[in-house]
C-alpha cells in the first residue's frame, strides 16, 4: 500500500529546542558549536533543586569524543557567562546523542531510513498521539513510517511539524550497527562491551523534568552561577 497523510496538528518549527528559553539558549550556543565543525543535536534546561541545561552534539558524520564534548562545554560557558540567559544556577551537560538518539531534524529521519522509531505528536491525529515503526524516509515536510497493521504493514506520512518527541528504538541490530561504526571509525576499540550509558530514553510530555539519561560521551560541568 502507497503513503497516505493526514492532517491535523499544531505547529512545532523545532525538535533541537522545545521551550521559549530553550530555542533562546540554542541560537546563543549553536553558532558556537558549529564554528567549531559540531552540530547541536538537541538542547534542554531541566528543572530540579540545580537547573540542569542538557546540550546533545555530534559531528556531522557522527562519532564525537569525550574529548570534543569537553572543549564545547568550555567553549559553551564561556558564551553563556557573557550572554547570562539562565538567572538561576545550574550544571552544564554536553553528550553524544547516544545509540538510541533523538530525532530532531527532518534529515535525521532520512539518514536513518530503515530503523526503527518511536515517534509523538502534540496533538491526537487520528485519535492517537505515539506511533511506533520503520522510518521510510521524507517526502518534502513529511515524515515517512511504515507501521504494521495486522497483516498489512501501512505507510504514514506525518509532518514534521506536527512532531513532539521522536527517536530511533533500541534493539540488538541497532546496537550491533553503531558498534560497528565506531569500530570502524577507531573511535572504540573492539572489545564487544557495551556501554550502558549509551541509551536514552524518549522523554514523557507529563514530565519534562524527568532526566534522559547520560550518552556515551559526557562532559559535566560543576553548578555555574550568575
Amino acid at each position: 500500500m502507497g503513503p497516505f497523510f493526514i492532517s491535523g496538528g499544531s505547529l512545532l518549527s523545532d525538535l533541537v529546542a522545545k521551550t521559549a528559553i530553550d530555542r533562546r539558549l540554542a541560537d546563543i550556543v549553536r553558532p558556537v558549536i558549529e564554528g567549531m565543525g559540531f552540530e547541536l543535536i538537541r538542547i534542554r534546561l531541566m528543572g530540579g533543586a540545580t537547573r540542569t541545561l542538557q546540550i546533545m552534539a555530534d559531528r556531522p558524520e557522527g562519532g564525537i569524543e569525550v574529548d570534543e564534548c569537553g572543549e564545547i562545554s568550555i567553549a559553551v560557558s564561556a558564551v553563556l557567562d557573557v550572554e547570562d540567559p539562565i538567572e538561576e544556577n545550574y550544571v552544564l551537560e554536553v553528550s553524544s546523542p547516544g545509540i538510541d538518539r533523538p530525532l530532531t531534524r527532518l534529515k535525521d529521519f532520512e539518514i536513518w531510513k530503515g530503523w526503527e522509531a518511536r515517534i509523538e505528536t502534540t496533538e491526537l491525529i487520528d485519535g492517537r498521539r505515539r506511533f511506533k515503526g520503520h522510518l521510510s524516509g521524507v517526502e518534502g515536510d513529511e515524515v515517512l513510517l511504515a507501521l504494521q497493521e495486522g497483516k498489512d504493514e501501512i505507510t504514514i506520512g506525518l509532518k514534521f511539524e506536527w512532531l513532539s518527541d521522536a527517536k530511533l528504538i533500541l534493539t540488538d541490530e541497532l546496537i550491533t550497527e553503531m558498534l560497528r561504526q565506531k569500530k570502524a571509525s577507531g573511535a572504540i576499540a573492539d572489545t564487544g562491551e557495551v556501554d550502558e550509558s549509551q541509551f536514552d530514553a524518549i522523554e514523557d510530555d507529563e514530565d519534562d523534568s524527568d532526566d534522559d539519561g547520560e550518552a556515551e560521551a559526557d562532559s559535566t560541568r560543576p553548578p555555574t552561577k550568575h
